[in-house]
């Protein structure tokens, strides 16, 4: 299925602090990354694309405009994996997984043999199925990672937004957590993620947004937008820029 993600001129502020100006970009089927400096707008960027905050402009996905769409058909269109996951109760890996079919329920509708498959699915496309009856306390930070991904894909939707998917792993953990979710682009699933190692971003992504004072600094593919000098102007360090020997794609690196 193509999705088509289009945001016009969107802007939105916390009172009198402005945290996005004017942002514009069209996605399609892609694996797209936020990069910026802290306080450029990333978040604010994937909850307003979200529908989560309500921003001047417009989004839309294949033409419909989400700010006009309730909130569980939202939810069968997006899935959201935050940075810091809201679970205060300990339940199981698989109970967690069973609330992403939520959205497609009816109140007081009772889970059926469908939405169990569908969960077990998600749980397995993750390669945490072996986890389902361990309570998320139990979990390392890389595992629950995958659960609230896994999570998101029992919604069945068409797009996939992650917070910082990546923050507090070990090296090992964020290779295997973006290789995952780089894999969902052929499955039909477009994906946004805010990303702060630009090195991961520039090797997992196909597309780059550079956010800086929530404006867009520039936007495309990776070779085009993490360059020596975006990355002086926005970030303030001066970097070198090696070229990856299989993937062509820049690799940044810190001269002496």
């Amino acid at each position: 299925m193509v999705v088509k993600i289009k945001v016009k001129n969107i802007s939105f502020s916390y009172g009198s602090i402005k945290a996005l100006e004017n942002v514009s970009f069209e996605i399609e089927n892609e694996f797209v990354g936020i990069i910026g400096p802290n306080g450029s707008g990333k978040t604010t960027l994937l909850n307003c694309t979200a529908g989560i905050l309500k921003s001047d402009g417009c989004i839309l996905i294949n033409g419909k405009d989400i700010n006009k769409l309730d909130r569980k058909k939202v939810a069968k269109e997006i899935g959201i994996v935050p940075q810091i996951p809201n679970i205060s109760f300990p339940l199981t890996v698989f109970d967690i997984v069973l609330m992403g079919r939520n959205p497609h329920k009816k109140m007081l509708e009772f889970i059926n043999e469908k939405d169990i498959k569908i969960a077990n699915d998600a749980m397995k496309a993750v390669g945490i199925e072996h986890l389902a009856n361990r309570t998320i306390t139990e979990l390392s930070g890389g595992e629950l990672q995958k659960v609230i991904i896994a999570r998101a894909l029992a919604q069945q939707p068409n797009i996939l937004l992650l917070d910082e998917p990546t923050a507090h792993l070990d090296i090992h953990h964020q290779i295997e957590i973006l290789s995952l979710i780089k894999s969902l682009i052929g499955k039909g699933i477009t994906v946004i993620a805010v990303l702060h190692d630009l090195n991961l971003a520039s090797y997992f992504c196909d597309k780059i947004i550079l956010l800086n004072k929530g404006k867009i600094f520039a936007i495309g593919n990776v070779n085009e937008v993490i360059t020596p000098n975006n990355i002086y102007t926005v970030y303030g360090i001066r970097v070198d820029i090696l070229q990856h020997p299989k993937s062509k794609k820049p690799i940044i690196i810190f001269p002496e």
